[in-house]
């Protein structure tokens, strides 16, 4: 076997190798990766049946319902669409109606069984994914620094009194 040949062989072996390890990676976080849905894409048949997913809008108002136990049922929504969800456990503090929320789970039939639910954590924050959903149903009205009166919104942050803008 020449050089030429040798160095040739060296390099598809490491190259099988690669593709290899590059392979069983991709098939061991398969089942570890988990993609965001809007209740549009749940309604337009986005989703498969017991593919695990999160689900994010807002909580819609007037749906939260406590049952036995942990048990809690609530629907989500980003406007136009809404989905169920059925929750067995402990919702976080800040989990109120009319706030925004990711939960992870899966689709059984019409309603989605939460695994995990996530609240956003303070008055500003909102995930990307669910903000983008919102913009894109035109749901979404946050970013506004000051209205026609001069009203500044919560977010916004003043400059201190006597600074130049």
């Amino acid at each position: 076997m020449t050089r030429k040949q040798k160095r040739l062989t060296i390099i598809l072996g490491l190259g099988a190798v690669l593709a290899i390890a590059v392979g069983l990676i991709l098939t061991a976080l398969k089942d570890q990766i988990v993609f965001f849905r809007s209740p549009t894409d749940v309604a337009t048949g986005k989703v498969r049946a017991g593919e695990s997913f999160r689900l994010g809008g807002l909580v819609e108002t007037g749906t939260l319902q406590r049952e036995e136990g942990q048990k809690v049922r609530f629907v989500v929504t980003d406007g136009p669409n809404r989905v169920s969800v059925s929750f067995s456990g402990l919702l976080p503090d800040l989990f109120r109606e009319g706030q925004g929320v990711v939960a992870e789970g899966k689709l059984d039939g019409a309603t989605f069984v939460a695994s995990t639910v996530l609240a956003k954590h303070d008055e500003n924050y909102m995930p990307r994914e669910v903000k983008d959903a919102l913009e894109k149903q035109g749901h979404w009205q946050g970013d506004k620094k000051a209205d026609a009166k001069g009203a500044v919104d919560k977010g916004a942050v003043e400059a201190p009194k006597g600074s130049k803008p």
